[in-house]
């Protein structure tokens, strides 16, 4: 003796409260609704089936954003560092010309220094003789 059991179909009530709602009212349910139990195991298997894909788009998602974050830094590591290396080089390059020209300044200095020297030797040669004239003349000379 040999049963076979069928399922019974599952009733599941609707308020009608829920079935007077502008958006139930364009469907036409009635108040009662028959489901098969085999189509909800179908059904749980989509959600399953969907919600595996759903993690599938978000762990994808999830690595596209990380590799772009990675890309972004190296790239931003990049910029900076030609950024320094171009600034280092500008920083050099003013020190080079300030030292170059703090080089060629000290050698016109040392220049302008020399001849200034060179005309007041010679001024004072000059006037020597007329200055010791004159200090000898009010040492010679007694006021009485």
């Amino acid at each position: 003796m040999s049963h076979s059991i069928t399922p019974s179909p599952l009733l599941l009530f609707i308020p009608p409260c829920l079935l007077s709602s502008p958006a139930a009212s364009s469907l036409s349910l009635p108040s009662l609704v028959t489901m098969d139990p085999f189509k909800g195991q179908g059904g749980i298997q989509m959600l399953l089936t969907a919600e595996q894909e759903a993690q599938h788009i978000v762990s994808n998602a999830r690595n596209l954003r990380t590799q772009r974050l990675k890309q972004a830094k190296e790239e931003a590591e990049r910029e900076a560092g030609q950024y320094r290396s171009h600034m280092e080089d500008e920083y050099q390059k003013s020190i080079s010309e300030t030292t170059g020209s703090s080089g060629s300044n000290v050698k016109r200095l040392e220049e302008e220094t020399e001849a200034k020297i060179k005309n007041l030797k010679k001024s004072t040669s000059m006037v020597t003789t007329e200055v010791v004239d004159m200090l000898l003349k009010y040492v010679t000379n007694i006021k009485t």
